[in-house]
């Protein structure tokens, strides 16, 4: 049997979050071993390859701030960069930092099993490498396993079959080809309009209509980097201080969407509409906290959709009847419009579901529509997915998927009682999902970078959460969700679109505070953790 080869730390994952905490361990003098499923560094971007697939928060802070001659050096090309372009600029940060050199690329964990003799995890790949480390820290993104539906007949599908979070890299050409697609979340409202462009015809099945609102993409206004480059410092510090860690030029009115007249409130949403994308959620302070006032928004993009496709029956099927915010909001780029082409084809799942696929194409409501492919926009098992997918044991053998059968359960997001020196990048129980993921990687990356440090100078061995202490803290992060319309609907955030998932709200609500907590804990000596 292949003997232990011995590191420092373990890193699962090669993303944003990986290269960081790659960066930040050796800069500690500790020997890593990072190991990445794919080819190459990106992560999210790396396998989201999808037509029209674009970062919804904006460029200017959407990069690595721990570097001020990067920030300094790198420009985007656009307002809101695209796949391309971001898988781009995290390989120029790979070779910039020789990031590459202590990557496992083409290989996935099968096994981390911490050891309770010497206090060590050991980590076994698909590719027989086994490691022993003192710390593992799972760095395998939030949307990283895509989820496909339970339909009858799929495997016997004699076309082509895509899924958006699995694209192939070599791309795909529709062209002439009758298209299907599953799905009307972010990544379908994304691809739809350029997968229009090349289909002969395009069927959408749609289950629940999505919000969205328009990205007002553009070119970059090299005025405005400059003048953000210029300070960015205070720029990035501005932005830390918001909910969402991002949209520091466009900080959110407090005032009430109800206090408001009605020429008022046109004005404000349509301002925010004008901005574009997630933007639009801050015309005012109670729209994610009070249903009347949400209601008045989630009205305004109704009758935007009305007012953007011509016809009155698709229109209306076209016409969510949520909450708006309580889902990730859309950004789109001529998505509604793509409804008024008369090869695009809108089929109502709420009518009649899915019957079954068949080697022709899909049967739906009695009839059969004959398809050359078929792309799965269907999502992902967010925030623990990966990790489900890992058998990962802690003290005395005991299952993650045991200990997380009724819900993820963490403290702070960032470990999980009986699992000594294991880390989760933005995990369940941080905020995560709900900011601009990239000062949420570094936050969580400097902590950990810190605690582990600090364990080095003190000679301790191993840290853990109290029981106690995770348990407040799942309990604190549903009551934050709890006084807000986050939990209103059936979201990824709540596990809803994965069959058999637990129902609890797993994203912590609020950035400033979340660090502030953060930094509190570690400065009274870690408090609600234990050690060894």
């Amino acid at each position: 049997m292949t003997a232990f080869e011995r590191y420092d730390a373990v890193v699962v994952g090669a993303g944003f979050a990986g290269l960081y905490m790659l960066h930040r361990l050796r800069k500690l003098g500790l020997s890593v071993r990072v190991i990445e499923a794919g080819t190459d560094v990106g992560g999210t971007w790396y396998w989201n390859r999808y037509p029209g697939a674009r970062c919804d928060v904006e460029s200017l802070e959407y990069g690595y701030q721990f570097d001020p001659e990067l920030q300094q050096s790198w420009s985007w090309s656009e307002r809101y960069a695209a796949q391309p372009e971001i898988l781009d600029y995290i390989r120029h940060v790979a070779d910039r930092f020789d990031l590459r050199r202590d990557i496992m690329f083409g290989t996935r964990v099968d096994s981390a099993h911490f050891d309770d003799g010497s206090n060590d995890w050991r980590v076994i790949t698909d590719r027989g490498a086994r490691y022993q480390a003192r710390f593992c820290i799972m760095a395998t993104g939030c949307l990283s396993v895509p989820t496909w539906p339970d339909i009858s007949g799929a495997d016997t599908f004699a076309g082509e079959t895509y899924h958006t979070g699995r694209w192939p890299h070599e791309g795909v050409d529709f062209t002439g080809q009758r298209v299907g697609v599953i799905g009307t979340g972010s990544s379908a409202i994304q691809s739809i309009p350029i997968m229009a462009d090349q289909a002969a015809e395009l069927f959408v099945f749609q289950r629940t209509p999505n919000f969205s609102v328009p990205a007002q993409n553009e070119p970059m206004d090299r005025e405005l980097e400059a003048l953000v480059k210029a300070n960015y410092a205070d720029f990035r510090a501005r932005n830390g201080q918001m909910q969402s860690a991002f949209g520091a030029r466009h900080p959110r009115s407090e005032a009430s969407a109800l206090e408001a007249t009605e020429a008022e409130r046109q004005r404000q949403f349509e301002h925010h509409w004008q901005l574009g994308g997630l933007l639009f959620l801050r015309a005012y302070g109670d729209l994610l906290v009070n249903p009347e006032a949400n209601e008045l928004a989630c009205e305004f993009i109704r009758d935007k959709i009305r007012s953007i496709v011509r016809d009155p029956q698709v229109s209306e099927k076209l016409l969510p009847d949520s909450v708006v915010g309580c889902k990730r909001l859309c950004a789109d780029t001529g998505y509604f419009e793509t409804f008024n082409r008369p090869h695009v084809h809108l089929v109502d799942l709420r009518e009649s579901p899915i019957e079954c696929i068949t080697p022709e194409g899909i049967r739906q409501g009695g009839q059969d529509y004959p398809l050359d492919a078929l792309v799965f926009a269907t999502g992902f098992d967010a925030m623990t997915g990966a990790l489900a997918r890992i058998d990962i044991r802690g003290r005395k053998g005991v299952a993650l998927s045991e200990r997380w059968e009724d819900g993820p359960k963490t403290y702070l997001g960032l470990q999980v009682a009986g699992f000594p020196n294991l880390f989760t990048i933005t995990g369940p129980g941080s905020p995560s999902v709900l900011t601009n993921m990239l000062y949420s990687i570094e936050q969580h990356v400097d902590w950990i970078s810190d605690c582990v440090d600090d364990l080095r100078r003190t000679g301790l061995t191993t840290i853990e959460p109290a029981v106690e202490a995770e348990t407040a803290w799942v309990e604190h992060v549903n009551e934050m969700a709890g006084m807000t319309l986050f939990t209103h609907c059936n979201s990824w955030y709540l596990g809803a679109n994965v069959p058999g998932k637990p129902r609890v709200f797993m994203p912590y609500l609020g950035f400033p505070e979340y660090v502030a907590r953060c930094n509190e804990i570690r400065e009274r000596g870690y408090e609600g953790f234990v050690f060894g």
